[in-house]
């Protein structure tokens, strides 16, 4: 079926639950795992309010420290289910192109990535990651997507 799973995170609670869900599926697929995660360069105007309070450099170290706790928890994860786990920090403007590569690079079958569910104006003006790697890659993308609370 697939042998070799990458996984997408951001650090964020419902990227952190598709890892769960990912990894739980490698495990019992005995597939192996990259799990990545993409960081964006600098800007002076950016969508995300973490890129406009820092200087370049304190940005990109609070970006390196960041991903690097959150690929170490991964990676612990991973372990502790017994998967085979490599990590990997790329560095992209658009991080849709890093993740399709790094499947193609890496002989991935398949992608297991968070999706936000953004909706309406939010969805058109922020753009979803996971839509555009649904658009362009050729790599089968499982997408996971947290249940809504029980009414």
């Amino acid at each position: 079926m697939y042998s070799h799973i990458v996984i997408p995170t951001d650090g964020s609670e419902l990227s952190s639950h598709a890892l769960d869900q990912a990894l739980a599926l490698a495990s019992k697929l005995g597939a192996k795992v990259t799990v990545m995660t993409v960081i964006e360069s600098y800007r002076l105007l950016a969508f995300a309010p973490e890129q406009m309070i820092d200087t370049r450099a304190e940005y990109e170290q609070h970006a390196r420290e960041y991903a690097a706790q959150a690929l170490a928890d991964a990676a612990d994860k991973a372990k502790a289910l017994g998967v085979a786990c490599e990590t990997a920090v790329i560095e992209n403007e658009n991080p849709y192109e890093a993740i399709i590569a790094a499947a193609r690079e890496r002989g991935a079958d398949l992608i297991a990535m968070a999706s936000h569910g953004r909706r309406g104006i939010s969805g058109l003006v922020l753009g979803s990651v996971t839509v555009k790697v649904l658009t362009h890659s050729t790599v089968p993308v499982l997408v996971y997507r947290q249940a809504a609370p029980a009414a």
